[in-house]
């Protein structure tokens, strides 16, 4: 059984799903990607996320994707590791990213559901399958059935976890019974994707989280994991706690979190740039809101 406080999680504990910064002219912004890289693991990072949602994986192209893995690694260098997401609702095309990411110096993969296709449990399950059969790389699976429309079901799960590659998931189901069932039966890896449940899941078991809000405040973040694992839970609830109000203006307001991260960087003079159509920039009003509330936390 996982227990909280369970030694070397497979891609550390403090992880970012990092944006991909571009320039105003909506190309690739690899040296911002790097002084991003690097702000990022000097304060608190494990690890990376490139090329999940927040990263605006949809609109990046598969060159761009190992580009800024190349570019990113060079940054970090073995200072925290570097997950790839590679997920998509092709399944050959995913191999295909996945031998990419791999060859272009990734230490892990992050798969998503398929989406939009609703495939059933077995064929989800035969998807992942392959994509692990086909690297070499250890594997999280990303479970976000809001936006993909398909869970992958605990039971499934279990199953996929015979796979030794298949070590990991990143839990977004909002399911929090099921998510315990697959921790209680398993030695998978489970790591908060809604940043609400950060402390929670690691209370319970977890690993620890990817983090969209990381971007931002990272040493905030990895402060809530750090205080609990030092036994302080009060504190380190007063911390989660103190983090809600950014967490709920980033991820529960109405605006994808790859536009409020980027506002937020780019409000801050850090690097980001636009954001790709079809998302749009964050309003004056949003900006403002999210400046106030990143304030509060890094100032009272």
């Amino acid at each position: 059984m996982t227990t909280a406080n369970a030694s070397a999680p497979p891609f550390g504990r403090a992880l970012c799903a990092m944006i991909t910064p571009f320039t105003e002219a909506g190309s690739l912004d690899l040296d911002g990607a790097q002084r991003l890289a690097d702000r990022l693991v000097a304060e608190g990072c494990d690890g990376l996320v490139l090329s999940g949602t927040t990263g605006e994986s949809p609109t990046t192209s598969d060159a761009e994707k190992s580009e800024l893995i190349r570019a990113v690694r060079e940054a970090v260098g073995d200072r925290a590791t570097i997950v790839a997401g590679v997920g998509t609702f092709d399944t050959r095309h995913t191999v295909e990213l996945a031998l990419m990411a791999e060859k272009a110096g990734a230490d892990g993969l992050l798969v998503v559901a398929p989406y939009y296709s609703k495939p059933p449990q077995d064929a989800v399950e035969a998807h992942f399958r392959e994509i692990a059969d086909a690297a070499g790389l250890p594997l999280a699976l990303y479970d976000i059935p809001g936006r993909t429309g398909t869970r992958i079901e605990p039971e499934t799960l279990i199953r996929l976890a015979e796979h030794p590659r298949i070590v990991a998931v990143k839990d977004c189901s909002y399911d929090f019974l099921g998510t315990q069932k697959v921790l209680a039966r398993t030695e998978l890896a489970y790591y908060a994707g809604c940043d609400e449940h950060n402390l929670a899941l690691y209370a319970v078991g977890g690993s620890g989280y990817i983090s969209t809000v990381a971007n931002v405040v990272p040493a905030q973040l990895r402060a809530v994991l750090d205080t609990f694992e030092a036994g302080d839970t009060p504190v380190s609830a007063r911390l989660q706690q103190r983090v809600t109000p950014l967490i709920e203006l980033m991820m529960a307001a109405g605006l994808p979190g790859a536009v409020t991260a980027k506002a937020l960087l780019n409000a801050l003079g850090l690097p980001a740039g636009p954001v790709r159509a079809p998302l749009r920039p964050a309003g004056r009003e949003a900006v403002d809101g999210l400046l106030a509330a990143y304030e509060e936390l890094t100032t009272g």
